[in-house]
């Protein structure tokens, strides 16, 4: 599902290079549940936006569902999370015009697909986190824990092989992240979606089938 070989990613800033992140090899196989583990600032989220194509590697190379994502334009690119990414915010982003309904069916939308089928799809999911009685509420109407669930919903919505997610406990109490959590991957077991994971705390990390600390896949400097 997922293999990455020498992957470094850097920034300037001034005179100076910064190196943000840094990986010798990852294989994430599918159907995987996979947290990645580290302290604030140890390059967890440009990992994972590098994996989700969002931002390209300084050199190295990132293959993902059999696609090397260095082949792809910037269309490509958007056109391959489309279709085989689905990514669980920590911030939700969620449009408060919308609702709950119409959040999730965005992320069908946002990859060229929105049909009957996947309102369907829509529904089904948000009854299945417990929000069958809340598809017209919009996320204002929501507690913390219902908008996460609408979020998570919105990134499996067009059925994608690979799950991202950053930090999705971060905005909430730990017994409600918990459990918002466990629904995701009972979702993604049942579907057979791999889920990868960066995480600062260990207790959501045991809930993954493996977890990896990122300064082990740190290139020696």
């Amino acid at each position: 599902m997922i293999e990455i070989h020498d992957l470094r990613k850097e920034y300037r800033r001034g005179a100076e290079t910064v190196l943000a992140c840094s990986v010798r090899e990852l294989r994430v196989a599918p159907g995987e549940q996979l947290a990645l583990m580290g302290r604030s600032g140890c390059g967890k989220t440009t990992l994972l936006n590098v994996i989700a194509g969002i931002q390209r590697p300084t050199s190295g190379t990132v293959a993902v569902c059999g696609t090397d994502l260095a082949t792809l334009s910037e269309g490509g690119l958007d056109r391959f999370r489309a279709r085989h990414v689905g990514i669980v915010f920590q911030t939700f982003n969620l449009l408060q015009p919308f609702t709950a309904l119409e959040n999730v069916m965005l992320g069908a939308v946002f990859g060229g697909r929105a049909d009957a089928r996947h309102r369907a799809r829509a529904q089904e999911l948000l009854e299945r986190v417990g929000l069958g009685d809340r598809l017209a509420h919009r996320p204002r109407e929501l507690s913390i824990g219902q908008q996460q669930r609408v979020a998570m919903c919105r990134a499996l919505i067009h059925e994608p092989e690979l799950v991202l997610a950053d930090e999705p406990l971060g905005n909430q109490d730990r017994e409600t992240g918990t459990r918002v959590l466990e629904m995701l991957l009972e979702i993604a077991r049942d579907e057979g979606r791999t889920v990868v994971m960066v995480t600062h705390d260990p207790e959501s990390a045991r809930l993954m089938q493996r977890t990896i600390d990122l300064k082990t896949l740190r290139e020696a400097s």
